[in-house]
């Protein structure tokens, strides 16, 4: 399976693919940081989504995706679009032009990908604004559900992709995955301080469920 990880430098979600065999590209403006140049893609994505494109990794291969992406993962940012940065759009009670300008963007950008030439498509963001009008979002999770000691509600718009199955934590796991919780919460300037988002950490531990859950489903892939 062809996969592209767009807006990944971190290389989290294109490692655990190429785990499982399959042929995963991750795709940023940044170098990456995941130790894999030979999958990493330095550039502009928005020319690859659509595949039939030839394009150049960073250990200096030429590599070529006849016919489109059999999967497209993308994490746009999400610093103008988010619900939390909303705040930030009103000033005195007046719409900050140049922000609303550069959340319209965003969208511009955030669309592409759902609108790709792609049979099967996940695109992350947190909760977005209402203001912004994205479409509705298929699914919404929370990574403590998934067993990592992070609260962060993040939304999937998915295409063609079955929704992550939702485990249940009960008895002595439940308490203990909130006091983790709470551990990480006073952490988290922490996070700020070494020049890595939170958003980033949290997409790096959760969303290897992607890898585990869409690749084994016969209906799905």
């Amino acid at each position: 399976m062809k996969v592209l990880v767009a807006c990944e430098e971190s290389q989290a979600v294109c490692i655990a693919f190429r785990k499982l065999g399959h042929e995963a590209y991750s795709c940023d403006t940044q170098e990456c940081s995941g130790g894999h140049p030979e999958w990493h893609i330095k550039g502009d994505v928005l020319p690859l989504i659509n595949g039939n494109k030839p394009f150049i990794t960073m250990d200096g291969d030429l590599h070529a995706i006849v016919g489109t992406w059999d999967l497209l993962i993308a994490f746009p940012p999400c610093t103008y679009l988010t619900n939390a940065g909303s705040v930030r759009l009103r000033v005195k009670g007046e719409i900050n032009k140049e922000r609303m300008a550069k959340a319209v963007e965003a969208k511009a950008f955030f669309m592409k990908f759902l609108e790709a030439d792609c049979q099967k498509i996940c695109v992350e963001n947190p909760t977005p604004g209402k203001i912004h009008q994205l479409p509705q979002y298929t699914q919404a999770i929370q990574p403590w559900w998934f067993g990592h000691p992070y609260t962060k509600r993040t939304c999937l718009w998915l295409k063609n992709l079955p929704p992550l199955p939702l485990p249940i934590l009960f008895g002595k796991e439940l308490p203990r995955m909130l006091m983790e919780v709470v551990k990480t919460l006073m952490g988290i300037t922490e996070d700020f301080r070494v020049g890595m988002s939170v958003t980033q950490k949290l997409a790096q531990k959760h969303f290897w469920v992607l890898h585990k859950q869409w690749p084994d489903s016969g209906e799905a892939i």
